[in-house]
C-alpha cells in the first residue's frame, strides 16, 4: 500500500486531534452561513414572511440563484477550516489528505469529471427526450448564465469539501483508531450518507434513498482506497453535482436552481435508486480499474496498516 495512510500510523490518541477538527470544520460552516441569514432576514422582514420561514420559504423569499450562491458559501468557509485543521492542529502539509502522489494527480480528476459529465449529459437529455410530458424546457438565458458563473466555482469548492473531509480526512483519522482500511471506509461511508437524511429527497422519497447515499459513499471510498488518493472521487463528485445543478432541477431537490430542465414527475422508491449501484458504479470502477491497473485489491481495501508504513 502507498503512504495514504502513513499520517495515520499514530497512536490511537491522535484521533482526538481528528475530532478537534472536525470541530473546526464545522465552527467554520455555520460562521459561513451567516450571510445567508442575514439576507434571510432581512428580506423576509421586508416581505412580511419572518414568521413563516421554511425550507420551502427560502426559494420564495431568494432567487434561487443567490440562494445557491449563500449556501455554498458555508462550503468555501467549510474547506478553510479543514485547511487550518491539517496545516495547524496536526500540522501536515494540506495534500496528505488528498493523495498518496508526489503531486496532486489533476488528469485524474479531468478524467473522472469528464467521463461522468458526459454520462450525465447524455442520459438527462435522453430522459427530457423520450418523456416531454415530465421534462419541461425552462432555459432561460441570463438566469442560467448567472448559474453558470455561480455553479462552475463553487459547487467543485462543495464536493472539493465532502470528498477531502470523509474520504481523506475522516478516513485517515479513523485509521489511527482501527489501524485498517476497511473499517475507516464502512464508517466514512455511513457518516457520509447519514448526513444526507435531511435532504428533502429523503421525505419525498423515503428512507429507502439511503441506500443510494450510502452506496455512493462506499464507491467513492472504494476508488480512493484502490487508487490511492481522492482524485478520482473529487472529479466524478464536482461533475455529478455540477451537471445536476445545470440540467435538471426539481421542487423536491436540495438545490432548486435556474437549470435548462425542469423535472415534474413524482420520485419514486422504485429499483432506479438502485440501478448506479448495482450497474453504473460497478462499470465505472471497472473502467478506473483497467486505465489506472489497480492490484492487491483485498489488501488495499481490507488490509491492516503495516506498523513499518510511515
Amino acid at each position: 500500500m502507498s503512504n495514504f495512510f502513513s499520517v495515520s500510523n499514530k497512536p490511537a490518541s491522535e484521533f482526538l486531534k481528528y475530532l478537534l477538527g472536525s470541530v473546526l470544520v464545522i465552527v467554520a460552516s455555520v460562521i459561513g452561513q451567516i450571510p445567508l441569514t442575514i439576507a434571510v432576514l432581512f428580506q423576509s422582514a421586508k416581505d412580511g414572511k419572518l414568521g413563516e420561514l421554511s425550507e420551502d420559504v427560502l426559494y420564495k423569499v431568494l432567487d434561487s440563484n443567490l440562494l445557491l450562491f449563500l449556501l455554498l458559501l458555508s462550503f468555501l468557509a467549510g474547506l478553510g477550516g479543514l485547511y487550518f485543521a491539517v496545516r495547524y492542529v496536526h500540522r501536515l502539509a494540506f495534500e496528505t489528505i488528498v493523495t498518496s502522489r508526489p503531486k496532486i494527480d489533476y488528469s485524474r480528476i479531468y478524467f473522472a469529471f469528464g467521463i461522468w459529465s458526459i454520462f450525465s449529459i447524455i442520459t438527462t437529455v435522453a430522459y427530457a427526450l423520450s418523456d416531454p410530458e415530465h421534462y419541461v424546457l425552462q432555459f432561460e438565458l441570463l438566469p442560467f448564465i448567472i448559474l453558470f458563473l455561480i455553479a462552475v466555482p463553487m459547487i467543485p469548492i462543495q464536493t472539493t469539501l465532502e470528498e477531502l473531509l470523509f474520504r481523506g480526512y475522516l478516513m485517515q483519522g479513523f485509521a489511527t483508531l482501527f489501524k485498517n482500511r476497511w473499517l475507516p471506509w464502512i464508517f466514512t461511508s455511513v457518516i457520509f450518507g447519514g448526513l444526507h437524511f435531511f435532504n428533502p429527497e429523503v421525505d419525498k422519497i423515503g428512507p429507502v434513498i439511503m441506500f443510494y447515499y450510502i452506496g455512493t459513499g462506499l464507491f467513492l471510498g472504494l476508488i480512493t482506497l484502490m487508487d490511492e488518493g481522492t482524485e478520482l472521487a473529487l472529479g466524478f463528485h464536482a461533475a455529478n453535482n455540477l451537471c445536476t445543478a445545470l440540467l435538471v432541477t426539481a421542487d423536491w431537490t436540495a438545490f432548486q436552481t435556474h437549470s435548462i430542465f425542469k423535472d415534474l414527475s413524482e420520485p419514486s422508491a422504485g429499483f432506479e435508486i438502485f440501478v448506479p449501484l448495482v450497474i453504473i458504479f460497478p462499470i465505472l470502477t471497472f473502467i478506473f480499474a483497467k486505465k489506472y491497473k489497480w492490484k492487491g485489491w483485498r489488501e488495499k481495501l481490507s488490509g491492516p496498516i503495516p506498523q513499518n508504513e510511515i
